[in-house]
């Protein structure tokens, strides 16, 4: 089929649900992708946080080849070395103390309000308030749809579980005076991602922290989107110095094959027994082995490393744009690869204007222009991605 006939055939079979661009990508390689015409696009949304190793990654792809001539699947009511190995690595790489596996972001969030409900309702029945920020993104079942902040993802979907609660992000005076002795969490994102990379203050996380410890209440922080080192730390929270007792994550995890996990401390190790919770997907052989080569990657190539490195030159060349654009761009804001451009208008049409030049990049919360890149770019590719901008730009400029 040719690029129309792909759209034409997808528009006519597949659900209504995204809002898609009207190219058909076929392959990647390192930073960049590639469409159907062959046409090359340096790609600064890695599958929206995901390709972190880049496309087409050697080992990546020598792991998930060499596992799938062995075995994709067998069930988790058997032991196999790829997850032992992927658990074992996690927990090294976090500092946390047990994993388990899931298949996406949304299905760690869910495992993590369970967790956290459990060990909280065996203490108190009615410790069920699970608190989360406005402007939160945390999943699209309905546990997790209900976790997040906004409303346009409630709309329909009703009634929602009972017992979650919102707060303006960042507000420690809004979150205390939410917090009851019958709060079970508190649920946060390190850094704000869907919601348009918000970035808390040095000193809120440690506040968040200490409030749970007042009143007994879990802390569970979201690392889907802002892990998984693209922040220049493993787990964003590292650098506001404190110790969640949930962590989740998915999105790079396995580079591209689909995964996701929540980990604990041994403060709760006891809380879920065996029928408790449980996946046939997570944890299969083909992710974890994928998972497997993602995580020794970060540590044999000095990924976080280098996120911190050209994340800052990122920030400067997009500060040096602000400064070019003020009455287009109105903040820049990020930890290492993660960062994003306020704008005074929709950036729709600049996204559009972008991938017509060959550049992919993302809008979220409708005017912030969102970089999460591979944390495999060089600060060759930061300035590919400057001259792009510089010359679509101006051209929206009112």
């Amino acid at each position: 089929m040719n690029t129309t006939d792909i759209i034409n055939h997808d528009k006519q079979d597949y659900f209504p649900v995204f809002a898609r661009y009207d190219i058909v990508l076929d392959h990647g390689e390192g930073p960049y992708l590639y469409d159907t015409n062959g046409k090359q696009y340096l790609d600064y949304l890695a599958g929206i946080a995901v390709n972190i190793v880049g496309h087409n990654y050697p080992p990546l792809v020598k792991a998930i080849a060499e596992q799938a001539s062995k075995m994709i699947h067998c069930s988790n009511l058997y032991y196999t070395e790829v997850q032992a190995q992927a658990a074992a690595k996690l927990k090294a790489l976090s500092g946390m103390d047990k994993v388990f596996f899931a298949n996406s972001g949304a299905e760690a969030n869910e495992g993590a309000i369970k967790l956290a409900r459990k060990y909280a309702t065996a203490k108190d029945p009615e410790k069920i308030q699970i608190i989360s920020a406005l402007h939160s993104f945390h999943g699209r079942t309905i546990a997790t749809l209900t976790a997040t902040g906004q409303e346009k993802y409630h709309q329909g979907f009703g009634p929602l579980p009972a017992g979650f609660d919102y707060v303006p992000y960042g507000d420690i005076n809004a979150l205390t005076a939410k917090v009851t002795d019958k709060t079970c969490a508190i649920l946060l994102e390190a850094i704000q991602g869907e919601g348009g990379v918000h970035i808390p203050s040095a000193n809120y996380l440690k506040e968040v922290k200490t409030l749970c410890e007042k009143y007994d209440v879990l802390l569970i922080i979201d690392e889907i989107q802002a892990g998984m080192g693209r922040t220049g730390t493993f787990f964003a929270y590292q650098q506001f110095g404190i110790q969640p007792d949930i962590v989740t994550l998915a999105k790079g995890l396995a580079g591209g094959v689909p995964i996701g996990a929540f980990l604990s401390t041994n403060k709760l190790a006891h809380t879920f027994k065996a029928g408790d919770h449980g996946s046939t997907f997570g944890g299969n052989p083909l992710a974890c082995a994928a998972a497997n080569a993602v995580l020794t990657a970060i540590e044999t190539e000095q990924l976080m490393a280098n996120a911190t490195t050209v994340g800052k030159y990122l920030l400067e060349q997009l500060s040096h744009l602000k400064t070019q654009y003020p009455t287009l761009i109105t903040d820049v804001r990020g930890k290492g690869l993660m960062v994003g451009v306020e704008l005074t208008k929709p950036g729709r049409d600049i996204v559009n204007h972008c991938l017509q030049k060959g550049l992919i990049i993302n809008c979220t919360a409708n005017t912030v222009l969102r970089f999460v890149p591979p944390l495999t770019i060089t600060k060759e590719h930061v300035d590919q991605l400057i001259t792009v901008l510089n010359d679509v730009l101006p051209t929206h400029i009112d």
